[in-house]
């Protein structure tokens, strides 16, 4: 008798979305492998944005507490034109926010990778494999085997029912299974710097795109005393000399006096802007920069990632257990990659307003700005360039199918308040602000929903919270829930496990129907 799998996922890249991604599999229980060729964690900043939705993936990987003291927040940008005066601005997003955390961040990347492989190292279900490289996949219809090669140069091989690449733009994974980049067009030299300051309160707390045809560039301020600017190289400059540390120092003074200034790093960057044209070849799957890169001009990059993290796990989880089947896998890419298209459709369109070098056509973008904010036209809440789902495991033509849930603050029955992702399970789940709609769920659809693993939750705006025939009471501490529900004409909806709505209903019939769909769907893999 052949011996079976030695895991139910190998991840390939111990990244943050790779650990991230590790951590999202193991809360379901299964049994992970990392291989990782570099001994230690990058100790510089790359990524320093995140949003909301990237929080709150952290927050199910236990690491809502850490994020917390490690964040600060993003005050907004201003675009400056060829005068030096506003042409654009993105603004935080006000309050109540939707998903329970601030919609935009910076961090500090190292810290946050330390966090997610300290967390990594209680999970007795995953072993990770450090300075150890890939070298050859081998797939049949059961499993995945990976060979790769120690540090002592022992070649070991891993099986794995699925094995999932996290492994960066120059991915192993997606050259053994012959995956194309689509070019998005984009493809501009920047060098970035990240600086810590003895003189925090010297800059302004907020971000600024200089666009200024002379040298565009972008300033970010980091938590604490880590500032970032990005600054384009003009055409015929050698990005090698660029590099050279005094370059470095005089290219920053044309944006800032660098008196107070330690250089952290700084590194030249190929910006692109690319998509992976095949995300899965049978039990060989691609997430992160392994699969699509973005130009940072709408700090989504490393969100993009935790996106595909959050989405395949439970999908992959629920195909491991025998609760759906194979070819839910199938909407892993059929709903990540319209969405990952848009977000880089999006963040091409900020960087040729930053970046464009024609004098004339950029005196001619500052009057067209100028005029599209002064009219009310432009629209300046960054997070609302984020889009929904719009296909995959979703009902379309539901009100709500595809948005994000929201994640109010709630009191359970342990009488604490806390966010309410916290107190459920990374499953399915029907959510009302009305106990008797669940009495809408027939019979056969009450049963085959536990049989899932489905949850059924009242969030209710007063009274007790309790759990008690198989129903989770909470009661928000805000009216973020009701209103939220009121609004878009909701009794009840249907969340999955990434709290992507699948559907709303305001009538009994219509519910179910949802449901039957919803399990339908599961059954058939999508």
């Amino acid at each position: 008798m052949s011996r079976g799998p030695d895991y139910d996922v190998a991840i390939v890249g111990l990244g943050p979305v790779g650990a991230t991604f590790a951590l999202l599999l193991a809360n379901y229980g299964l049994k992970i492998a990392v291989v990782e060729r570099a001994a230690d964690i990058y100790d510089k900043p790359r990524a320093i944005t995140v949003d909301h939705e990237a929080l709150r993936v952290f927050q199910a990987i236990g690491l809502a507490d850490v994020m917390e003291q490690a964040i600060a927040p993003h005050n907004g940008t201003h675009y400056l034109g060829v005068d030096g005066e506003i042409i654009k601005i993105f603004d935080p997003m006000p309050p109540p926010f939707p998903l329970g955390w601030i919609p935009n961040a910076t961090f500090v990347q190292p810290e946050t990778e330390k966090a997610l492989r300290d967390k990594l190292a209680t999970c007795s279900n995953v072993d990770v494999l450090l300075s150890t490289t890939g070298l050859s996949l081998a797939q049949d219809e059961t499993s995945v085997s990976l060979t790769a090669r120690r540090e002592s140069g022992e070649e070991i091989v891993l099986r794995a029912r699925y094995l999932v690449g996290c492994d960066g733009g120059n991915s192993f994974v997606r050259k053994q299974i012959g995956g194309g980049l689509e070019d998005l067009a984009f493809d501009e030299w920047w060098m970035v710097v990240d600086a810590l300051t003895s003189d925090p309160a010297k800059r302004p707390a907020r971000t600024f795109q200089y666009c200024w045809p002379s040298r565009p560039g972008t300033f970010v301020p980091g938590p604490r005393n880590l500032r970032r600017w990005e600054i384009k190289l003009l055409p015929g400059e050698d990005p090698v000399a660029v590099g050279a540390p005094d370059s470095v120092i005089n290219l920053l003074k044309g944006f800032t006096d660098t008196s107070d200034l330690t250089i952290w790093r700084s590194a030249v960057y190929r910006f692109h802007a690319l998509l992976g044209q095949r995300w899965r070849d049978r039990r060989v799957l691609l997430m992160g920069d392994a699969v699509h890169q973005t130009p940072p001009f709408l700090g989504q990059g490393l969100c993009a990632g935790i996106r595909d993290a959050v989405n395949l796990a439970w999908k992959l989880a629920l195909v491991l257990r025998g609760d759906a089947g194979e070819a839910l896998l199938d909407s892993y890419e059929i709903e990540r990659k319209p969405h990952v298209r848009a977000v880089v459709a999006s963040a091409k369109e900020f960087g040729k307003i930053i970046g464009e070098l024609d004098p004339v056509a950029a005196a001619e973008r500052d009057a067209r700005l100028r005029a599209d904010l002064k009219s009310g036209k432009a629209e300046t809440i960054r997070q609302k360039f984020i889009p929904d789902l719009v296909s995959g495991l979703i009902e379309r033509d539901a009100r709500l199918g595809g948005r994000l849930f929201v994640q109010p603050h709630v009191r359970g029955p342990d009488g604490r308040v806390r966010r309410l992702d916290d107190v459920l399970k990374p499953e399915f789940a029907i959510v009302t602000s009305a106990p008797e709609t669940m009495a809408w769920l027939s019979d056969d659809l009450r049963a085959a929903w536990r049989r899932i693993g489905g949850e059924r939750v009242v969030v209710a705006s007063a009274g007790e919270s309790s759990a008690r025939d198989g129903i989770l009471t909470v009661v928000e501490t805000e009216k973020l829930f009701t209103d939220w529900m009121r609004q878009n004409a909701a009794a009840a909806v249907i969340v999955r496990p990434d709290r992507y709505v699948f559907a709303s209903a305001d009538n009994a019939d219509e519910f179910n129907v949802q449901v039957q769909h919803l399990l339908q769907n599961l059954s058939a893999g999508c």
